[in-house]
């Protein structure tokens, strides 16, 4: 069995977080979710829970971090094109979501990035396969 990953993320407003989310064209499943958490499918592999702050209190001991504020992490999501990568960059800032940086534009690499409604940063990469298989 591969390896899954599970990011916690808090949010503030579960439905904003969903909707914004789904404009994104990604789905939950719902055997992960309920009325305080949504399981965000980014793949087969990976997924983003969605938890309210409530609900993401209940597996910490510390403050959580005020993404407006400070920056946590940054979740960088690798896709199959440049085409995809303003796709997906585009429908976030069309959806509420706001810029998080410039374009990077290096040709063989192409990154977009955005903040969500809680302000986590998310990054939208494309790497030219021929160029990654050069280095090896």
């Amino acid at each position: 069995m591969p390896t899954l990953i599970f990011v916690n993320l808090p949010v503030k407003d579960l439905e904003t977080s969903k909707s914004f989310f789904g404009k994104l064209g990604y789905s939950f499943n719902p055997q992960f979710s309920d009325e305080r958490s949504a399981c965000l499918v980014i793949s087969d592999t990976i997924y983003a829970m969605l938890l309210e702050e409530s609900k993401f209190k209940e597996f910490i001991s510390k403050e959580v971090a005020d993404a407006s504020k400070t920056t946590e992490v940054i979740l960088a999501l690798g896709v199959e094109s440049r085409e995809k990568v303003d796709e997906i960059a585009d429908a976030a800032l069309a959806s509420g979501g706001s810029p998080a940086g410039e374009t990077i534009d290096q040709g063989f690499m192409y990154n977009r990035s955005f903040q969500d409604p809680d302000h986590h940063i998310w990054e939208v990469v494309w790497m030219d396969p021929a160029a990654v298989e050069a280095q090896d």
